[in-house]
């Protein structure tokens, strides 16, 4: 999939691109898995804001993804088009079972209308794209995606456009993959995968170009927080304007650039081998 860019007919127009959209082949959704969404404008249960900079945006239904394909294990499907979904980054694809049934999968690149995949968590499937089994019967050297962690919760990790990861080694009742963000940990042998790389590659290259689009995605503008007031954020307050006189920090204090955010209780933390590389640093966190 490829970038246009537009002539510069406005500010706007010129520091804007949109994607040529080449991978779809179908424009309207199915009802049947559509599902409305409540928005939340950044709020809880109790009306107070937890996520800052939430609210608006175009109104969106959800697709419903079967991100554990359990219940087709053996059915043969065949893909009816690749279509556009409003609420992640990667495009999806509808699936048209044996049975009648009909299901969303994420598009991985090199799936076009009219392929068969098919999901087992028991035995061996083609190693095709799109085709998603246990990561005992997954060849290793290969790129998968939707990733469970846990057997049967369905896919978790690798879900954004082109993201993938590289199944390297298998020993015991763990495989070893290595994760875009460049850490290296271990998953059971029973956690599902799908075979391929998250498709719509040049989401990351799309420049959005005015803040009217920002606004359409339910992206509110950001105050800084050495501009507010000393009682409104840790960075704020002081005579005239200030550094902060700290390491940056969200609105509750916790470390913004750089900090873990990781809970240690978690078991999942002891299946890493190697943390992910920090950008900004350079340095293993």
């Amino acid at each position: 999939m490829g970038i246009r860019k537009y002539k510069p007919t406005s500010p706007g127009r010129r520091n804007a691109s949109v994607l040529t959209n080449e991978e779809i082949t179908k424009k309207r959704p199915e009802k049947s898995l559509l599902a409305p969404i409540k928005k939340t404008g950044g709020r809880n249960n109790s009306g107070k804001i937890t996520v800052r900079g939430r609210g608006g945006g175009a109104k969106r239904m959800y697709r419903k993804i079967d991100f554990r394909r359990r219940d087709r294990d053996g059915i043969a499907g065949k893909v009816i088009g690749i279509e556009y979904d409003p609420n992640r980054t990667c495009n999806i694809a509808l699936i048209e079972y044996a049975d009648g049934k009909k299901r969303y999968i994420l598009a991985p690149v090199g799936l076009t209308d009219g392929m068969d995949v098919i999901a087992h968590s028991t035995e061996a499937v083609e190693p095709a794209v799109g085709n998603s089994t246990a990561l005992r019967f997954i060849p290793t050297g290969m790129d998968v995606h939707c990733i469970e962690l846990n057997p049967g919760k369905g896919g978790q990790m690798c879900r954004s456009a082109g993201s993938s990861a590289r199944l390297t080694n298998k020993e015991g009742d763990y495989a070893t993959l290595v994760l875009p963000s460049g850490e290296t940990r271990r998953v059971h042998l029973d956690c599902r995968a799908t075979i391929g790389q998250v498709g719509n590659t040049d989401h990351q290259n799309r420049r959005l170009g005015k803040a009217g689009i920002s606004r359409h995605l339910g992206r509110r503008p950001k105050t800084r927080g050495v501009a507010m007031s000393h009682d409104a954020h840790p960075l704020g307050g002081g005579e005239g304007r200030s550094k902060g006189g700290r390491a940056p920090v969200s609105k509750s204090g916790t470390l913004s650039k750089g900090g873990r955010t990781r809970n240690k209780k978690q078991p999942s933390s002891k299946l890493i081998i190697r943390r992910r590389m920090s950008k900004r640093y350079g340095q293993v966190k």
